[in-house]
């Protein structure tokens, strides 16, 4: 194989296709025909000797030699963006692209923090992608961004975690329950009804678990994997939740909710920053964690260690 042959456009053409799993929707991404796209699929293939796609059905699929162009494509991009990061600094600029994924819980207070980071350096070109804690942890195994923000890091995989922000787990009730206002005990909730979110998130992991030490079986009468559809219902009085207080208005009766007073209450977990341990993290990722930290009031959180490998039985999303 003679990678002279191979030019960064047959890269950027072969990247989109993989991504978005589709040579019509690559073509139309990258304003080209999609015989085009096909051409150039074509003779990269033809260049390293093996094919890259497969076709199962009407979907297409990564060969292995497909899985490890991907990964290598992957690896320079990060090279270049911390290239042209490393260049902007020296020319007194703080410019390149920044690429973060979050859990949806941590929506409600990233994105103040980020544009606060913006607006200090404007010329940095930011991609944010926001789902669930399986989207996450996937795009982290794929080496798609820079970093990570979540509370339960994936335990099997070489990764830094440094905690920035404490994330607590609060009991919330509808504003007319018996037990606003006052001190109660766990047991005291425990023949309550409960919507809880969908088992995998982290989250219901730590809810789970925090609930098992306790010796408390709940009894959950909806799971559902949205915080905001959980309040509602919760203020409609259809039963109690236990959600991250950054979930929550700042004044929780503006939305028709308590948050109950309940021994062993709030759940602590830690915000994380996450990244693999093996990434060269450009100067607008590493300008955005000095970001993080700050915001989130000293070089690091109170009481919070700065970088640990996770357990298996760490956190909540």
């Amino acid at each position: 194989m003679n990678r002279r042959h191979i030019t960064q456009r047959q890269l950027e053409t072969f990247a989109s296709v993989a991504r978005l799993g589709s040579f019509s929707r690559a073509a139309e991404t990258l304003h080209l025909t999609q015989p085009a796209v096909s051409i150039q699929i074509k003779q990269l293939s033809e260049t390293i000797g093996l094919p890259l796609f497969e076709q199962i059905g009407r979907d297409i699929r990564l060969t292995a030699a497909g899985e490890e162009l991907q990964a290598t494509v992957r690896a320079l991009d990060d090279e270049w963006a911390r290239f042209d990061s490393a260049i902007g600094a020296l020319q007194g600029m703080h410019s390149g692209r920044l690429r973060v994924a979050l859990v949806t819980t941590a929506k409600y207070f990233l994105p103040r923090m980020l544009g606060a980071f913006c607006r200090r350096y404007p010329e940095i070109d930011v991609q944010l992608e926001i789902t669930n804690r399986a989207g996450v942890v996937a795009r982290m195994r794929g080496n798609e961004d820079d970093l990570y923000i979540m509370s339960l890091p994936p335990a099997d995989m070489d990764i830094v975690v440094r905690p920035f922000l404490d994330n607590p787990l609060v009991v919330i009730a509808p504003l007319d329950h018996p037990a606003a206002g006052r001190r109660c005990t766990a047991a005291e909730l425990a023949g309550e009804s409960f919507l809880l979110r969908e088992p995998g998130s982290g989250s219901r992991a730590a809810v789970d678990r925090h609930l098992q030490q306790l010796g408390l079986t709940p009894t959950v009468r909806l799971t559902v994997a949205s915080n905001e559809a959980i309040r509602d219902l919760v203020a409609s009085g259809l039963g109690l939740a236990i959600l991250s207080r950054h979930s929550l208005a700042a004044d929780p009766a503006e939305q028709g909710l308590a948050i109950l007073d309940v021994e062993h209450f709030p759940i602590r977990q830690p915000w994380s920053i996450v990244h693999l341990k093996g990434k060269v993290l450009s100067l607008p990722a590493q300008a955005f964690i000095r970001e993080l930290l700050e915001a989130a009031g000293e070089s690091r959180a109170p009481g919070l260690p700065e970088t640990k490998k996770p357990s298996a039985k760490q956190g909540a999303d």
